[in-house]
């Protein structure tokens, strides 16, 4: 609880015209969620499948090596460090003020009401975003497959037809959604498996990578060299912030443990060793499979080199024959299809809990917040974000494949927008204890305001080289593309905002949520 803060003053919100009774002090309330459903091991699952790792690989190295050659492990090492200072100022958040908004809320009782809503509106596009691209990552992969497992080359190329492709994209996240609403326990073992499934492949592929490079035989195969290690290598500051802003990517999602914390047995502090132990998992499966990856196939730019222009959106569908053979190859197809397919599902539950927590606050319509009475998950909001994944992607697909990839280049904008947020609002919320202990001033303080300061250098240095014109597939006005798209992204949600904000003030008064809001009273 923030020092000064009442005790049990009970403020409004709704969650979906459901009656709760209040929540224990210190907390946010009950808004209708199946409390102590979700325990350690199902919220580790839950941030490791959220990540996607065997998907962020194959769509991130390629990217990563054109930007910074051998130094992506020292890249994907300096990536982990933001985040894990981040980390802790969401451990300590939520041990403090546990509720499903997370960066929202937390930003809003740091800051007030209309940054906290920006840091919410940023979480939300970017897991729009996500959602989009993972799904038509599945498909690639899941023809991929298919075409492996008949050896028919007509079914690989089904997906080069648009028809094929859309139709297939807008069926599974129609299922995942569908999965999505029903909940986490639900489909608890389903998780379990492909999360399983994705990291005995990796481990399978870098053993094998590792000991065909070491043989010798391979002309694109380079010697381990510990300065791969050193971010002190890589060429220029412009190129270690695109490297560190595609690596951040690789990180994102382990938040979803916090945003079931609510759901979650020990709210206060089981979600925050979660999310610290799904990314130790994460730094160690990356840096394993990158160095395998580097030394199996270089990073030149032919052949099955990792910087090789014409297979750097798939590493994996270049990699996968020559590394495993034929016909284990189609491990790795089915690895990257589960990655895919597992994230799909709970990448819905930070978006959807998100919108949640704005409409029990009134910063978001009431018809967010309500809650299924079987399954109790936010089935409005989950169905809401479903659609808005499906017309997303359709949509940017339709006016131009560019514009899908200048979007995803966009995305790290958004992922250090809101984390920076939430970091700097830990060290505000929590300015009047710092001086209580050591362990307050470096886990409340100097590491999320670290976490914070190195986030925002990657965001203001991405925006710097986003405005060249030849930075993404194209320019505006003499503007490059991701600069005008990530930037009107976040103008479009302030405009949003703002008009909300004419026709429901209650919110941003501070009549539903601020600084010293204890708990939360749902009304009837």
């Amino acid at each position: 609880m923030a020092p000064g803060a009442p005790q049990g003053a009970p403020v409004s919100g709704i969650s979906g015209g459901v009656p709760v009774d209040q929540g224990t002090a210190g907390g946010a309330g009950d808004k209708g969620l199946r409390g102590g459903s979700v325990g350690l091991l199902s919220s580790v699952v839950l941030g490791v499948s959220t990540v996607a790792p065997v998907y962020c690989l194959t769509a991130t190295l390629g990217p990563t090596v054109t930007a910074v050659g051998v130094q992506m492990p020292a890249v994907f090492l300096a990536g982990f460090l933001p985040m894990l200072l981040v980390a802790f100022a969401y451990k300590e958040l939520n041990k403090d003020f546990p509720d499903c908004g997370t960066s929202f809320t937390w930003g809003v009782r740091a800051f007030g009401p209309r940054v906290g809503w920006m840091a919410g509106w940023g979480l939300t596009v970017a897991t729009i975003i996500v959602l989009s691209n993972l799904a038509g990552v599945a498909t690639d992969f899941l023809y991929l497959m298919l075409g492996e497992m008949t050896g028919s080359s007509w079914v690989t190329e089904l997906d080069q037809n648009k028809a094929v492709h859309l139709l297939t994209v807008v069926l599974l996240i129609a299922g995942a959604t569908a999965m999505s609403y029903r909940g986490m326990t639900a489909t608890k073992w389903f998780q379990y498996s492909l999360v399983g499934l994705q990291l005995a492949v990796l481990l399978l592929f870098s053993v094998i990578a590792i000991g065909k490079a070491a043989s010798g035989d391979l002309p694109d195969s380079i010697g381990f060299s510990f300065s791969w290690l050193n971010p002190l290598e890589v060429s220029s500051f412009s190129a270690f912030t695109a490297g560190l802003s595609l690596s951040i990517f690789m990180y994102w999602g382990w938040d979803t443990c916090l945003t079931m914390n609510e759901e979650t047995q020990g709210s206060a502090k089981t979600p925050g060793r979660a999310a610290m132990i799904s990314m130790v998992t994460l730094v160690g499966s990356y840096l394993l499979v990158v160095i395998a990856s580097q030394m199996f196939a270089g990073v030149g730019s032919t052949g099955n080199g990792l910087g090789n222009p014409a297979t750097a959106d798939n590493v994996f569908s270049a990699l996968a024959r020559p590394v495993l053979g034929s016909p284990w190859s189609i491990l790795l197809f089915l690895a990257v299809v589960a990655s895919a397919a597992a994230s799909l599902q709970t990448t819905f539950i930070p978006v959807a809990r998100t919108l949640l927590a704005m409409s029990a606050y009134r910063a978001v319509p009431p018809r967010f917040g309500a809650v299924h009475p079987r399954f109790r998950t936010p089935g409005y909001a989950t169905v809401a974000a479903g659609i808005a994944t499906a017309v997303f992607y359709v949509g940017m697909s339709l006016i131009s494949e560019n514009v899908v990839q200048d979007t995803i280049l966009a995305l790290g904008l958004m992922i250090c927008f809101y984390y920076a947020l939430t970091a700097f609002a830990c060290v505000w919320y929590f300015r009047r204890s710092l001086r209580t202990g050591v362990r307050a001033l470096l886990l409340k303080g100097v590491a999320p305001f670290v976490g914070g300061v190195l986030l925002t250098a990657v965001f203001l240095q991405t925006l710097t080289d986003a405005w060249a014109p030849d930075y993404g597939s194209g320019s505006v006005f003499g503007i490059g593309s991701v600069f005008v798209i990530g930037v009107g992204i976040l103008l479009l949600g302030a405009g949003l905002m703002t008009w909300y904000g004419f026709i429901r003030p209650e919110f941003f008064r501070g009549e539903t949520l601020h600084k010293d809001t204890p708990a939360l009273v749902v009304e009837d």
